[in-house]
């Protein structure tokens, strides 16, 4: 059983500071698949953490529904509605993640220029 089963009291407080340290404040446009939906819709992420994060996403959805959502930096991570408010989803993966993959910048591709050498001007 694990420190907040329903047994436990933890005060408010306590539990959102707990939860405030292993969360990542972020804006993050990723694609989100709905089980029994077809196609993808993008979603703003506001909030990102190892096992779940919140999403901007403005259609009701049922607790407990099967998602896919694409991350920049970490890739396809499959999870489940946790929780829904108006205009804002929360989803729980099922396996953890690296939220700071999610950080790293966007490589440059390998045909884009080099800031090592200067370009030179055509004469």
């Amino acid at each position: 059983m694990d420190q907040f089963s329903k047994d436990t009291f933890v005060p408010a407080g306590e539990l959102a500071a707990k939860r405030k340290k292993s969360r990542d404040s972020l804006f993050l446009i990723a694609c989100l698949s709905i089980e029994g939906h077809p196609g993808t819709t993008e979603v703003r992420v506001r909030n990102l953490s190892s096992g779940g994060l919140m999403a901007e996403y403005a259609h009701p959805l049922k607790i407990g529904t099967g998602i896919e959502v694409e991350l920049r930096g970490v890739g396809r991570v499959a999870g489940e509605v946790a929780w829904t408010t108006a205009g804002r989803i929360g989803i729980s993966f099922e396996s953890p993640i690296d939220p700071m993959q999610a950080r790293k910048p966007v490589s440059a591709s390998a045909t884009g220029p080099r800031k090592d050498k200067p370009i030179k001007p055509i004469l």
